[in-house]
């Protein structure tokens, strides 16, 4: 397997492949914070054991369609435009990236 040490250049007009919904991608981030820090309050208040675990999966779930919507532009904006080695390198690199999200749990 291929490893690549240095972060791959973005494109100069889109920035990274997820630049287009940015703005969507950090106000998800925002909420599955707030429902972090939810949980957290949750604990404090000796909530009921399955109401946090409850709590715990859908903010798993929220990350996990996060990662879902980077890797899709990932493949879209750095893979497949690639060419020769560097498309291999960088599908090494993004199975590498789907292999650890995949092998948790």
């Amino acid at each position: 397997m291929h490893t690549m040490t240095a972060t791959p250049p973005s494109s100069p007009a889109t920035g990274r492949g997820y630049a287009a919904t940015k703005q969507q991608l950090l106000a998800r981030l925002r909420r599955i914070e707030g429902q972090v820090r939810g949980i957290e309050r949750m604990v404090e208040d000796d909530r009921y054991c399955i109401d946090v675990l409850t709590q715990i999966s859908a903010a798993q779930a929220a990350l996990e369609k996060v990662s879902l919507g980077l890797l899709d532009a990932h493949a879209r904006t750095c893979v497949l435009p690639a060419e020769g080695q560097l498309q291999v390198d960088r599908t090494d690199e993004l199975m590498a990236a789907v292999g650890r999200l995949v092998k948790r749990g």
